[in-house]
């Protein structure tokens, strides 16, 4: 594996409830990170990729605990620091077994205030893969702004453009995404979206993707590469969480296609790592290593002595 998944985004504080039940009436929570883009990356270091991740942080506590996470996962993190705006918080709850509800406050935060300069130093590599999500241009236009000097230099270093539309509609109308979605899918050569985003696409063969790869969540997922068809069941869990599944999910992908792996292998390592994920209540704790993928469902003894 010569090549780096590079990737930029909002890193997000997270808090989440410790019981089932509603902030409304619960006293505790416990603290993480997230971000949709730092979990690719931590997911994807894991796996033994080498992952660059690009944003901005307050110069606040959690900022501080986002940069020393993601530099303990072994992810190279070039964080900008905003001593102007602070570290974007998102909230989940449980309010019955088996459902998340998750809000986010981030208007005005550090990572919404990402600009093109930020990516001064970055240097990509024709073997890199930078990867982005609809996430970005939605958080303001100096997303927007970044995102676009993001394909540029991809464009220009011969690297492989990897898309998750990954649509957040609390954060814009689907009428202000979907030209958004289309134009960036149209550069990319790798467009992960699950069912519901696909159809923000609009006609896909208009559109010349080589890569099309569909998360089904429970029902598996579908890849669509060169115009053959390739599909992988899902992996049989009880979730604890489902956020942060599709983030490995794409994890694994990209990095199996980092290592060359056939389509059907980079599905089944995809699969695994979105279920897993789904065993933890954080954000990216759950994304497995190759071992311990190797070690699920070997039946061997649960307790390790």
């Amino acid at each position: 594996m010569t090549g780096r998944i590079v990737t930029l985004g909002e890193p997000l504080g997270v808090l989440r409830t410790r019981e089932v039940g509603s902030l409304a009436h619960l006293s505790e929570l416990s603290f993480g990170t997230g971000g949709a883009e730092a979990n690719v990356a931590i997911g994807a270091s894991r796996l033994g990729a080498a992952a660059i991740f690009i944003g901005r942080i307050g110069a606040d506590s959690v900022g501080q605990r986002i940069t020393r996470e993601l530099r303990a996962e072994g992810v190279d993190a070039r964080l900008t620091i905003d001593r102007d705006a602070a570290t974007g918080i998102l909230l989940k709850e449980s309010p019955r077994p088996g459902q998340t509800d998750v809000t986010f406050h981030r208007t005005g935060s550090a990572g919404s205030r990402i600009t093109p300069s930020d990516l001064d130093a970055l240097e990509l590599r024709s073997d890199d893969i930078l990867h982005v999500t609809g996430i970005l241009p939605a958080l303001s236009q100096s997303g927007r702004d970044t995102l676009a000097r993001a394909l540029d230099l991809a464009d220009a270093a011969g690297a492989a453009i990897s898309f998750d539309v990954n649509h957040r509609s609390k954060l814009w109308t689907t009428a202000e995404a979907s030209p958004v979605y289309r134009a960036t899918a149209a550069r990319a050569a790798i467009v992960f979206a699950g069912e519901e985003e696909a159809l923000l696409l609009g006609e896909l063969d208009s559109l010349d993707i080589a890569e099309f790869v569909l998360k089904r969540g429970e029902h598996g997922a579908v890849a669509t590469v060169e115009g053959q068809t390739f599909s992988a069941d899902a992996v049989k869990i009880t979730p604890v969480d489902t956020v942060g599944a599709g983030d490995a999910f794409v994890a694994g992908y990209l990095a199996a296609r980092l290592d060359d792996a056939t389509v059907p292998e980079r599905l089944d390592l995809a699969v695994h790592c979105g279920a897993l994920a789904c065993l933890h209540p954080g954000d990216w704790e759950g994304g497995p290593t190759r071992a311990e993928i190797a070690a699920f469902g070997s039946g061997a003894d649960p307790v390790r002595r």
